[in-house]
């Protein structure tokens, strides 16, 4: 085996640490139902340390409180896939890490967990950057085609995380 990831997923971690490079700025993430597969991208890139600084992959409830700081109130009130959580989640991974920008991603994989009103490939994700308003909230939700399985729900949503760490 030559590569550990798909060549998409690796030619947009190039692009994102290339990107950021040129810009001056280093990153970090808050990983849930991503698993690092986005922090595995991009340090499939040499050189990827000017850049990079952390990823956190808070799977459980638990560990979005401790690692990130995420107020159990946010978690109880909205649920662990939000737009309040993964807000959260990049607001505590860009101030735990002293990054430029942090993304946050959340969602369910499946193929359970999901419900009516956030069914299987539900993703969300959350940027925050260093010195912005914190009351201007840069988060969406985005629905991932479930019939993709787990594998390709995490793929996009990976991409989909790649792309609002490019400058």
């Amino acid at each position: 085996m030559t590569d550990l990831l798909s060549p998409e997923l690796v030619d947009k971690a190039r692009q994102v640490i290339e990107a950021n490079r040129a810009a001056g700025r280093r990153i970090a993430l808050a990983e849930s139902c991503t698993g690092g597969l986005v922090s595995a991208a991009l340090t499939e890139i040499p050189g990827s340390s000017d850049v990079f600084e952390v990823g956190f992959v808070t799977y459980s409830n638990e560990a979005k409180s401790s690692a990130l700081r995420i107020s159990e109130d946010i978690i109880s009130t909205f649920g662990a896939v939000s737009v309040a959580t993964a807000w959260q989640m990049a607001r505590g991974a860009l101030e735990k890490s002293g990054a430029d920008v942090a993304v946050a991603i959340t969602g369910i994989a499946g193929p359970g967990g999901g419900s009516a009103t956030k069914p299987v490939g539900t993703v969300v994700f959350a940027r925050a950057e260093k010195d912005a308003d914190p009351a201007k909230i840069v988060a969406d939700s985005h629905l991932f085609d479930p019939s993709e399985g787990r594998a390709g729900i995490r793929r996009q949503a990976a991409l989909c995380a790649l792309d609002l760490l490019l400058p």
